[in-house]
């Protein structure tokens, strides 16, 4: 009778996360970032493929139909409304960015220090956000602009301080959550620090949400962007602007409705593709759907 030999499964280690598996399973997520990675190229390479200057005029073919010559016609300035366009996507990336990054800034220390902290300093600054959470935030965003004076960058500094009460409102939630744990509890036994703790435990198990907020917050800061642009609060004339287009348009509506499309239709697109994005980030750090 021969021996037999007995081997001891090994456990798989976790599935290394595959971007490109993640965008072939999930044609959403694909889709949305192929629009925004073209749309980054088009900002960034706008001085070479745009087809004229964003300012330069020509009052003998202003609002022109789209033709060979106009991609997508020209303005009430005889300006060409397809480089405009394409000058305008890198003033519309660098609010949304410039906005959000302000709000992470803002929002995510201070939802962790004080969900971490508790007590009075908790309850405190936590009726501080709800009082700041009582404005509505174009209606804050333009108090603070009109504070700090007109501009693209005071506007969506503006902006980004409207939306700092709300990531700082879910990390606290988040926070208040993840200090409970059984893993937070074993590191405080074996000695912890504070620091310790918030660096190694809770921001890293507590920030998946605050990841998707971040993601649909960049459509909300687009089209608050657009909105402040629109009230001549932020970029300023003779500069692109999808918001300042729409604008210009809007006066015009009766006579060439089709100046309204390429602004509007840009800011539509690009706000659904963060929407998007900001979902399928969702499904994908949810722990209950299974994993690429």
């Amino acid at each position: 009778m021969t021996d037999a030999t007995v081997t001891t499964p090994v456990p798989a280690g976790p599935a290394r996360f595959s971007v490109w598996r993640w965008m072939r399973s999930d044609m959403r997520a694909a889709l949305a970032l192929t629009y925004l990675i073209i749309l980054v190229l088009g900002a960034v390479l706008a001085p070479f493929l745009a087809p004229y200057s964003p300012t330069e005029q020509n009052i003998m073919n202003m609002l022109a139909d789209p033709s060979g010559e106009h991609w997508l016609g020209t303005d009430d300035l005889g300006r060409d409304t397809l480089s405009r366009l394409m000058y305008g996507a890198g003033n519309a990336l660098y609010a949304s960015g410039l906005a959000v990054g302000i709000a992470v800034l803002i929002g995510v220390p201070v939802g962790v220090f004080i969900g971490f902290v508790g007590g009075w300093i908790d309850e405190a600054v936590s009726r501080v956000i709800d009082a700041i959470l009582a404005f509505p935030p174009i209606v804050l965003a333009v108090a603070i602009t009109g504070a700090l004076g007109i501009g693209l960058t005071n506007a969506m500094l503006a902006v980004g301080f409207a939306f700092a009460p709300y990531l700082a409102r879910t990390m606290r939630a988040q926070t208040l959550v993840v200090k409970n744990a059984l893993y937070v509890d074993a590191a405080v036994g074996f000695g912890a620090s504070r620091f310790h703790l918030i660096r190694k435990h809770i921001l890293p198990n507590a920030i998946q949400p605050v990841i998707v907020e971040v993601t649909l917050l960049l459509a909300v800061a687009l089209l608050a962007e657009a909105g402040l642009s629109f009230l001549s609060l932020g970029v300023q004339a003779p500069e692109a602007s999808w918001g300042g287009m729409l604008a210009r348009a809007y006066s015009y509506i009766e006579i060439a409705p089709t100046q309204m499309y390429a602004p509007g239709f840009a800011i539509l697109f690009t706000a659904l593709a963060f929407n998007a994005l900001g979902e399928s980030i969702r499904v994908l750090l949810d722990p209950t759907v299974k994993k690429i």
